[in-house]
C-alpha cells in the first residue's frame, strides 16, 4: 500500500519520506517542514490518530489525511475532531488520494501572514524586501523565495531540495553550490539590517533559521 501511494505521488511530481512507525515519523516531522502528512490509521505500533495527536500536542500544524478501512461516521468525526484535516475510507482510487493531498497542499498549515515573520524580522514578497524594525534591505527573486521558505518552517530544518525548487523551480538546472553562495548572501543581508536571526546549516542536510537566543 505504501509502495502504491509513493509511487502515485512521485508520478504526480510530489517527493515523499515514508517512515512504518510512529516514533521515526514523529522525530521526522520534529525536525523538518512538510507540506503534508499521510498517516494510516492501522501502523504496526499503535493507531495512526496517536501520532496526530503528539505532533498537534507539539504544535506543528501541518495538515494531515488520515487514512483508514474504517467507514463508520463517529471514526470519521473522532479522527477529525484528534486534529486530522481530512478523511479518506479505503478502498480509493489513486487519482482521488493524489487530489486530496494536493488539496491540502493548498491549505496553509497555519494562516500564514502575506508577511512571514520570525524573530525580529519580516519578509515582504509584494515588495521584495526583508526588514527589521525600520531597517530594511532589498532581497533578489531566489532569496526572497528562500527566506519565506525558511521563515514558514518556523525554525523547522527546511531540506536542500525544498529550499533549491522555492527558489528556481524544479525545471531549471541548478549548479552544485548556488544554494550555498544565496544563503551567504541572506546571512550577510541578515547582518546588515542587525537582526539576531541566524540562519543554521544542518550538513548535508538543508537549512534552518534560528533566533539569536536559540542558537548553539
Amino acid at each position: 500500500m505504501s509502495a502504491l501511494l509513493i509511487k502515485a505521488l512521485r508520478n504526480a511530481g510530489i517527493a515523499t519520506d515514508a517512515f512504518d512507525r510512529m516514533e521515526p515519523a514523529l522525530v521526522a516531522t520534529t525536525r523538518q517542514a512538510y507540506a503534508v502528512l499521510v498517516v494510516d490509521r492501522g501502523l504496526p505500533d499503535g493507531d495512526g490518530l496517536d501520532l496526530v495527536r503528539q505532533l498537534r500536542a507539539a504544535a506543528i500544524r501541518t495538515p494531515c489525511l488520515m487514512l483508514t478501512a474504517r467507514d463508520a461516521l463517529h471514526d470519521r468525526v473522532h479522527g477529525l475532531e484528534s486534529g486530522a484535516d481530512d478523511y479518506l475510507t479505503k478502498p480509493f482510487s489513486m487519482d482521488e488520494f493524489v487530489a486530496r493531498v494536493r488539496a491540502l497542499m493548498r491549505r496553509p498549515a497555519m494562516l500564514q501572514t502575506l508577511t512571514p515573520e520570525f524573530g525580529d524580522i519580516q519578509v515582504h514578497p509584494d515588495d521584495g524586501c526583508m526588514t527589521r524594525g525600520e531597517e530594511s534591505v532589498t532581497l533578489a527573486l531566489a532569496e526572497l523565495q528562500i527566506m519565506v521558505a525558511l521563515l514558514r518552517a518556523g525554525g523547522a530544518t527546511v531540506r536542500r531540495s525544498m529550499l533549491e525548487a522555492a527558489a528556481w523551480g524544479t525545471g531549471e538546472a541548478v549548479t552544485p553550490n548556488a544554494l550555498d553562495v544565496a544563503i551567504h548572501r541572506l546571512k550577510k543581508k541578515l547582518a546588515a539590517i542587525d537582526s539576531a536571526v541566524q540562519i543554521i546549516n544542518a550538513r548535508g542536510y538543508g537549512y534552518a533559521v534560528r533566533y539569536l537566543s536559540q542558537a548553539p
